[in-house]
């Protein structure tokens, strides 16, 4: 999570920084709010709330959206484009994982 006083400069680079509002976001992705809180009420992103209690988005969750985009536009359901991206995570995270256990028991990088 970002400092939530740090100076903005400081949260140029920082990909979970939450810079973008829902307009913004929406405009950014060619999406509409009402697909930002689709998405969010699937459980896909949650954004951050401004003081005010407008969402925030960073850079990680539009990639994230896009993705979900994406497949919504190719037909699949959001519920389902949803679920696919939450599978796609934890599979990358469990090959991860692998990789790394294998580095440490020596056996090198691997693929699988």
């Amino acid at each position: 999570m970002p400092a939530e006083n740090a100076p903005a400069a400081d949260n140029l680079d920082d990909d979970d920084y939450p810079a973008y509002t829902m307009g913004r976001a929406a405009d950014v992705l060619g999406t509409t709010p009402a697909f930002l809180r689709a998405i969010g009420e699937a459980e896909l992103i949650t954004p951050l709330r401004s003081e005010g209690g407008h969402r925030r988005y960073s850079r990680r969750q539009l990639r994230i959206a896009a993705r979900a985009r994406e497949l919504v536009d190719q037909g699949t359901p959001i519920e389902a484009a949803c679920r696919i991206i939450s599978l796609e995570d934890q599979l990358d995270d469990a090959l991860r994982m692998n990789r790394d256990m294998h580095r440490q028991l020596g056996e090198g990088d691997t693929d699988t």
